[in-house]
């Protein structure tokens, strides 16, 4: 068998809050490029894009069959990011976006794209997962030996994440 070749997820991975997007299945070039999109790839620590997915299972048992079967039931998106904190540094007024935009009960959208260096712009057909957020609390993470002062915070899905490619 011929080795399968893979895409290494470090500095691969961009991670844009967009303001609002009309149309989550044709998301125009221009709304990822425009006022108000904030870029928080480099706020958030290697783990701090933590999505997760639970389906549920919907039992299908036959009278003819002594075999329960299955079928997918409803999905729950959740979504929890970890990033750094310059609150109170130096840097705090120019080096703070992630805080700063992600303020509890916003609303946003979350596009994340994968697979590409994470400061290329984005482009027409490029992939895309579109994710409409409303911002929890934030919760400041206790202080560590050799780290850096980080906050966690879940982001609620509240409508359909939709994975899709970008128009001109």
């Amino acid at each position: 068998m011929s080795e399968i070749p893979s895409t290494p997820a470090d500095g691969n991975v961009c991670v844009l809050v967009v303001p609002a997007i009309a149309d989550l299945e044709a998301v125009p070039v221009a709304s990822l490029t425009g006022a108000g999109v904030v870029d928080i790839s480099c706020y958030l620590t290697g783990d701090g894009y933590n999505p997760s997915l639970d389906q549920q299972v919907i039992a299908d048992e036959r009278l003819c069959s002594t075999e329960t079967f299955e079928q997918p039931g409803r999905a729950q998106r959740g979504l929890e990011t970890t990033y750094i904190d310059n609150t109170n540094a130096p840097n705090e007024a120019t080096d703070n976006k992630a805080k700063e935009t992600l303020v509890p009960y916003s609303t946003h959208v979350i596009a994340v794209r994968r697979g590409i260096a994470w400061d290329t712009a984005p482009a027409a057909d490029q992939t895309w997962t579109f994710s409409p957020i409303k911002a929890g609390l934030h919760n400041d993470l206790p202080p560590e030996a050799n780290s850096v002062l980080k906050t966690q915070q879940k982001q609620f899905i509240t409508g359909r994440t939709v994975t899709s490619k970008l128009v001109a």
